[in-house]
């Protein structure tokens, strides 16, 4: 599994880095066929409520899988953009059944 991560105006943080890893090993041990996955943490200058954008983007065979969220922290983001990937990955498993 490779995660690779792009801060965009928003200082590194090894714990956000941490937990997404986490967050992203249980979608890696339950759909074999993940590649890897790239993750943009973003701050929104102009929402000063949410603003913390989350943007993961995950390599598989066939298309590409795009998510992403826009919260009052990063953490809630990741959580939002994960379940909103697992759901894409449900249909996208029932695709390869059929085959």
């Amino acid at each position: 599994m490779t995660v690779n991560f792009q801060y965009v105006g928003v200082d590194v943080s090894e714990t956000l880095s941490t937990f997404t890893k986490e967050k992203l090993e249980k979608l890696f041990n339950k759909y074999e066929f993940l590649i890897n996955a790239t993750v943009h943490f973003k701050q929104d200058e102009k929402e000063h409520v949410n603003g913390k954008i989350c943007n993961i983007e995950l390599s598989l065979p066939g298309p590409r899988i795009f998510a992403t969220s826009n919260e009052r922290n990063f953490e809630v983001s990741v959580r939002e953009t994960i379940s909103d990937l697992e759901r894409q990955l449900k249909k996208r498993k029932e695709v390869y059944k059929t085959y």
